[in-house]
C-alpha cells in the first residue's frame, strides 16, 4: 500500500491505518528503537508506542514523506525512553557513545536562550551535510542519526571498521571547522 494511501487512512481514522503502518514500517521502527535502546523489549513497546502518536498525529499533520516521519518519531520516543531508564544508572550505550563522539563539534544546547543559535546550528550542519559525497554523508548519517553501531555501517557499506572509524572522525572534524569558521563554536 502506498504510504499516501496509509495517510489518508489516519485521516479517516480508519484503524487499518496502524496495521498497515506496521506491516509496512514495523522492522523500520524497531531498527531505529533498537538501535538507540539496545534492548528487544523497550524496543518493541517503542513501536506501540510510534503506532500511537503517529495517530494522535495524523491528523492534523500530513506528511510528506511518511517514513522520514514516523522515523523521526520513533527516535524521539527511543531517546526519551532511553533517557528515561539510564537516569538512574549511567550506562554505556550506543547512543551514548555516538553523542560522545560528536561532543567536541556540536556545542551544548542546554540553555534554552540559544534557541535562534541552535536552529542555525541545524541550518549549518543540514548544509554541511548536502556538501559531502554522498557515501561519506550516508556513512554519518547511519551513525549518528540512526545510532548503528560502526560495525553494522561498516557492514552495511562494505568497509572495515577502522575505515568507517576514520571517515567518521575526518568528517567529524570537518564538521567542527565549518562550525568554528561560522562562529558557531
Amino acid at each position: 500500500m502506498k504510504d499516501t494511501e496509509i495517510i489518508e487512512m489516519f485521516f479517516r481514522r480508519d484503524e487499518a491505518a496502524v496495521k498497515e503502518t506496521a506491516d509496512k514500517y514495523g522492522k523500520y521502527c524497531y531498527t531505529i528503537a533498537n538501535n538507540v535502546l539496545g534492548d528487544d523489549e523497550d524496543s518493541k513497546e517503542t513501536v506501540n508506542d510510534v503506532y500511537m502518536e503517529t495517530w494522535n498525529s495524523i491528523p492534523p499533520h500530513r506528511p510528506s514523506v511518511f517514513s522520514a516521519f514516523i522515523g523521526k518519531i520513533t527516535r524521539r520516543l527511543a531517546v526519551s525512553r532511553l533517557r528515561k531508564r539510564t537516569a538512574v544508572k549511567r550506562g554505556g550505550g550506543e547512543y551514548e557513545l555516538a553523542l560522545e563522539e560528536l561532543a567536541e563539534c556540536i556545542p551544548d544546547s542546554v540553555n534554552t536562550e540559544r534557541t535562534m543559535e541552535d536552529k542555525l546550528i541545524i541550518q549549518k550542519i543540514n548544509e554541511f551535510l548536502k556538501a559531502l559525497p554522498e557515501t561519506e554523508r550516508n556513512v554519518f548519517i547511519c551513525r549518528y542519526w540512526y545510532m548503528d553501531k560502526v560495525k553494522s555501517v561498516a557492514d552495511q557499506f562494505g568497509f572495515s571498521e577502522s575505515k568507517v572509524k576514520s571517515m567518521l572522525m575526518r568528517t567529524r572534524c570537518k564538521l567542527k571547522q565549518r562550525l568554528t569558521e561560522e562562529g558557531l563554536l
